[in-house]
């Protein structure tokens, strides 16, 4: 039986395992939220009212699984600002669903932290990853973080806030899936 605690396989497998849950879960969410429309509503309005318990459980549950990645992540790879760059937004996605959107600003602290460090993660990550993956991770961080300024000056474009904010979202979403399964690829 190979040792596989502790590998870039095992953080790869936790990432991949993370994102896909909580994207399901927001869908599902999604899906049950009454009249909720993506291009209006927040994300984070899913985890108030009816929905609150899978959003939120879930995100915990991705935060947390990104919090031990970035463990697996020092001890494999050696590299503090990574390790520090996964930690911290794990740390914000266990705020986002601990802090409900109309709790006195921590959960925008938190959702801020997220999305500011995922953006940053995706572009720093192309440092340990070839091409033409390394190529897309910069790519998909240059998207998170221009629609941020996009989101952070009201400026939703066409997609309204909801849609704006899903562009922030879903490539943090996209790359940690992406680099789950290049890790769980791995021989190390």
């Amino acid at each position: 039986m190979n040792k596989i605690v502790g590998t870039k396989r095992t953080a790869g497998l936790l990432l991949f395992i993370g994102a896909s849950q909580f994207f399901i879960a927001m869908l599902i969410a999604e899906a049950l939220y009454p009249n909720y429309n993506i291009a209006k509503n927040m994300i984070s309005d899913l985890g108030v009212g009816p929905t609150a318990p899978i959003f939120n459980s879930s995100i915990i549950i991705l935060g947390g699984l990104i919090l031990i990645t970035s463990s697996i992540f020092q001890k494999c790879l050696k590299d503090i600002p990574l390790t520090v760059l996964i930690l911290f937004t794990g740390f914000g996605a266990i705020g986002v669903g601990l802090f409900e959107e109309n709790v006195d600003g921590l959960h925008e602290i938190s959702a801020g932290i997220t999305f500011i460090l995922g953006g940053i993660s995706e572009i720093y990550s192309s440092r340990f990853i070839s091409s033409p993956f390394s190529i897309m991770a910069i790519i998909m961080g240059c998207i998170t973080l221009i629609f941020l300024g996009l989101f952070a000056f009201k400026c939703y474009l066409f997609l309204g806030p909801g849609g704006t904010e899903r562009m922030i979202v879903y490539p943090v979403l996209l790359w940690a899936l992406g680099l789950g399964g290049y890790f769980m690829a791995s021989n190390e």
